[in-house]
């Protein structure tokens, strides 16, 4: 896919309505200020040289008493705030701009959550990848499972708190095809720096592909890509879920070198497992399912104070797959 050029050297791609406005103003003020700072340093090297101090001329012949230059001052005064005034004007219509949906904008509801983003489009399909049509207006309406996050897509140069207990939202459209990226830019926990998501903008065709195939295994995966089986779609869904900032890649309970977040997953299939309250469990396929979805259901001794999130946006055959992966896993 395309992706457009930086609009300065400084910043990403623009790639949404959103970043030109916001471009515009960081360029118009980081010009301003080169050309500004060069000519104040300029002219303060000009009076260093004109007024240094010379052998042989007493300091007190040159002074001189300074009259009072109001036509100055009120200039000096008046210019500043017209400025001022100017720049405010910019970035409060690019605000306004920003926090007003274009009409018929489609709806996406932004689910965040320690450590991942679950992103739910109209007709109930869901996915962890930020799929968008280019040219099309949207309306992303955040909230959060737990802690306060901050969506950020430095691309559309949008970023907006996802704050538990109440909705917020982010309005753009898309202009350019390609990849960007969704960040957390609001430290959440251990994890943070691994709340990533992938954003797709794609043309009307992959997009209409991308909803009628939603949920469904497809024909390859992984990277480098491969046929697509129920192990190596597991596999990627446990990477694009970030399940591997709280078991370890490839559920090793092991992260950074130290002991993960959650248990170790890797050989515990088909075997007992202790749990919080004195009891075991089998390790079957309806224990890990129900691990997924509901996560407090049997807690493993040791791990009390970990609050993994469910993950009910997942289809049955998502689940499947995480599960075979995780049989896989030795």
């Amino acid at each position: 896919m395309m992706q457009s050029e930086p609009s300065s050297w400084q910043l990403p791609p623009a790639m949404a309505d959103t970043a030109t406005r916001v471009d515009d103003a960081y360029n118009f003020i980081f010009w301003f200020s080169v050309v500004f700072a060069a000519a104040v340093i300029a002219i303060t090297l000009l009076f260093v040289l004109k007024y240094r101090r010379r052998s042989g001329v007493k300091s007190e012949s040159t002074a001189r008493h300074t009259k009072l230059e109001t036509k100055l001052e009120i200039l000096w005064i008046v210019v500043p705030t017209l400025f001022i005034v100017v720049l405010f004007h910019k970035g409060f219509s690019s605000y306004i701009h920003n926090a007003t949906a274009a009409e018929g904008a489609t709806e996406i509801r932004v689910h965040a959550k320690k450590w991942s983003w679950d992103f739910e489009y109209p007709g109930g399909a869901r996915s962890n990848e930020l799929h968008l049509e280019v040219n099309k207006p949207y309306k992303l309406i955040l909230s959060s499972d737990d802690v306060i996050h901050s969506f950020y897509i430095p691309e559309f140069r949008l970023k907006r708190d996802a704050v538990p207990g109440q909705y917020s939202f982010v309005a753009f459209t898309p202009t350019v095809p390609g990849e960007a990226h969704v960040l957390c830019a609001e430290y959440c926990g251990t994890n943070h720096s691994a709340m990533i998501a992938d954003v797709k903008i794609e043309t009307p065709e992959q997009h209409q592909e991308f909803l009628a195939s939603s949920g469904k295994k497809p024909k390859v995966c992984g990277t480098p890509p491969v046929e697509c089986t129920d192990e190596k779609w597991g596999e990627s869904l446990f990477q694009k879920n970030a399940c591997f900032t709280c078991h370890g890649n490839a559920g090793d309970g092991m992260t950074g070198g130290a002991k993960s977040l959650g248990p170790k997953l890797a050989g515990i299939f088909g075997k007992p497992q202790s749990l919080a309250d004195g009891t075991s469990a089998n390790a079957d396929e309806n224990y890990i399912r129900e691990s997924i979805l509901k996560p407090s259901a049997k807690i493993v001794a040791g791990y009390t104070n970990v609050q993994m999130p469910p993950f009910a946006s997942l289809t049955d055959d998502q689940l499947e797959a995480i599960i075979a992966y995780i049989k896989s896993l030795k």
